[in-house]
């Protein structure tokens, strides 16, 4: 996976949007507000899984409870990584409140 796949996939989610709040190289994806994944543009990481040990590990100044980094180098497969992004996504999504889970389904 290349990072335009990565970032197709993340906007191809209602309601979500991109930008560069912490500098100009990590891309960050955001529903509602709310983060649900971001990637390093020069490096490109995404978002504890016992069987890829090696590729993914707690998330990299994050809260190590809710997020991971990723690391594109080895063989994680695609498919793992829309997982891991669908997964994020619909967290953050359930702790929308119901008005703002409403009118995201409607948008």
């Amino acid at each position: 996976m290349n990072i335009e796949e990565y970032r197709e996939y993340c906007l191809s989610k209602r309601g979500v949007t991109e930008d560069f709040p912490f500098d100009n190289v990590t891309l960050v994806f955001k529903v509602a507000g709310k983060m649900f994944a971001l990637a390093d543009i020069v490096g490109f990481t995404s978002v504890n899984l016992k069987c890829y040990p090696d590729l993914i590990r707690p998330g990299w100044h994050m809260s190590k409870k809710h997020w991971n980094t990723v690391s594109i180098e080895g063989d994680v497969p695609d498919a793992l990584f829309f997982e891991l992004i669908d997964h994020s996504y619909d967290l953050v999504v359930a702790s929308l409140t119901k008005k703002m889970r409403d009118e995201l389904q409607a948008g």
